[in-house]
């Protein structure tokens, strides 16, 4: 695992937006050449089998953010998982989040909510919808489901409160070039369903046939290391074991090897 992490360039402003707009052009074609078949609501096909079940808390108190924004989160997670929810992966399908969603705007009534840009909070319209990314991606690393696009964060911004999965098991998302997408190489079909309570996002991945594979995440090799430049960097390796209760054979597969600049001293006392 390499633990030098170089500093990050700073591009300006016209760079970004350039940039940005060029990416998102040069997906939306990738949509149409790429000859893939994305999944589709379905809500009356039937998948009795729970995967997984998970949720994660809607406000947080951070240190320096705005609650107003953490409110905002709470309508633009509201917006992006209707058109999810109810979603079905037939085999040969690919779900992706924002073939799905679209692109968020305040003429669609997203607010403006939290985005992180090289560490540094700031806002935007849409802002928040990356724990619906870590959610979702979670949640496929429980299934027999094919990762076949994540990104992870880059920054590690705030320090671990009431941290409940490991360290870089999330999905960050940027519409559209920077997207989650899963692919159904089975012979199973999947569905996703997503909503919200006053206290939690929730979602459940459920399949249409009986899986026989149990998944556990975990972590190895945590480590932080101070750069040349000054900064402090986290480090791990994520796996999962895979049971098959039918034949009691035990696999592990490295899922992903993470590096992320630290925005916080890790080095303060309690």
């Amino acid at each position: 695992m390499l633990n030098n992490v170089e500093k990050p360039i700073e591009r300006s402003p016209l760079r970004r937006k350039i940039g940005k707009e060029f990416y998102i052009l040069k997906r939306k074609v990738n949509w149409l050449l790429s000859g893939k078949k994305f999944a589709k609501v379905n809500k009356n096909q039937e998948c009795p089998h729970i995967l997984i079940e998970h949720k994660s808390t809607l406000l947080r108190k951070l240190k320096d953010v705005d609650m107003r924004l953490q409110y905002n989160k709470v309508t633009n997670l509201k917006l992006a998982i209707a058109p999810i929810d109810g979603v079905v992966i037939q085999p040969g399908e690919t779900f992706s989040i924002w073939k799905m969603v679209g692109r968020p705007s305040a003429k669609k009534g997203y607010k403006t909510g939290m985005m992180i840009h090289n560490g540094k909070v700031s806002e935007g319209v849409g802002g928040g919808l990356c724990q619906l990314g870590n959610l979702i991606y979670w949640m496929a690393l429980h299934t027999p489901l094919t990762i076949t696009e994540r990104w992870r964060h880059s920054f590690d911004v705030f320090p671990d409160v009431n941290r409940t999965i490991p360290f870089a098991c999330g999905a960050t998302l940027a519409y559209n070039y920077i997207d989650l997408q899963l692919t159904n190489n089975t012979d199973k079909t999947f569905k996703i369903n997503l909503w919200l309570d006053e206290e939690f996002l929730h979602g459940t991945i459920r399949c249409d046939q009986e899986v026989t594979k149990k998944y556990e995440v975990y972590e190895t090799d945590h480590m932080i290391t101070q750069q040349w430049w000054g900064g402090y960097t986290r480090h791990n390796r994520i796996w999962r074991k895979i049971s098959d209760t039918k034949t009691g054979e035990i696999t592990d597969e490295l899922v992903s090897e993470n590096s992320a600049i630290m925005m916080y001293n890790p080095m303060l006392k309690e």
